[in-house]
């Protein structure tokens, strides 16, 4: 377990815990939909999902021609918009989405775990293929500042000698960690100016596992507790106390 300050005031815009599974041939889009019944209280809101497939025709003789694009359902999408969150139940697997205000990991992953579980009665998926934790955070820095180092350790380094000035910037980062086979995906990128003149500083943090999960899968939330340190062990070593002033 994470011994991680929880602040009052955490910088995150969303929260999403997503799994992938690959489901038996039987299941369709009209059994998916039953997902709704049960949580039609809590989720008013229903919505199809489309998902969009390109495709290429490639000649020996010819420049490859783009296709035109194929939209089709894949699932449902439904909401609680007085609560800000959504919850998927797709053909390729689950996803809940929490956004903010978020609370902490035990409310969030409780719930997402509640619904998990009703996908799997509807949907009965054959095996799990991948898991992932997806943690948006939004720091609004204040100005003026002398460096983005004084708040977060992980910044684009702008070489000597060239202006320093920064008006933008997006930054990638791809981060095994063999030790539970998984990844991270650091994303960050900036914001215009807010009128009470912060610098909101996305810091996007996603963590995935793609293992195969079959007669285990209770194993899977054993997992996302190593996806959480692994994401929280990146999001405060990546931050200063400087900043953690700015969520108290």
């Amino acid at each position: 377990m994470s011994d991680y300050t929880v602040f009052p005031n955490a910088p995150i815009t969303e929260a999403l815990l997503d799994i992938r599974v690959q489901l038996p041939p039987e299941i369709n889009l009209d059994m998916l939909k039953t997902f709704h019944d049960p949580i039609k209280e809590r989720f008013p809101a229903k919505e199809e999902r489309i998902s969009f497939e390109a495709s290429f025709k490639v000649s020996p003789k010819e420049d490859p021609v783009v296709l035109p694009s194929m939209r089709k359902p894949d699932g449902y999408l439904f909401r609680s918009t007085i609560e800000n969150k959504v919850v998927q139940a797709r053909l390729d697997g689950f996803t809940f989405n929490k956004l903010k205000p978020y609370k902490n990991w035990g409310t969030f992953s409780s719930e997402a775990l509640e619904l998990w579980k009703l996908y799997l009665e509807i949907a009965k998926p054959i095996k799990i293929i991948r898991i992932a934790l997806r943690y948006i955070n939004k720091i609004e820095i204040p100005i003026p500042m002398n460096e983005f180092k004084d708040y977060i350790l992980t910044v684009p380094e702008i070489a000597p000698n060239i202006p320093q000035a920064l008006a933008h910037f997006f930054m990638q980062l791809v981060i095994p960690n063999p030790e539970i086979g998984a990844t991270a995906v650091i994303s960050q990128t900036i914001e215009p100016i807010t009128p009470n003149q912060r610098v909101p500083l996305i810091f996007d943090i996603d963590v995935f596992k793609e293992a195969v999960y079959v007669d285990n899968k209770d194993e899977v939330w054993l997992d996302f507790e190593n996806l959480r340190k692994f994401k929280n062990d990146i999001f405060f070593k990546s931050i200063t106390k400087k900043t953690e002033e700015l969520f108290k």
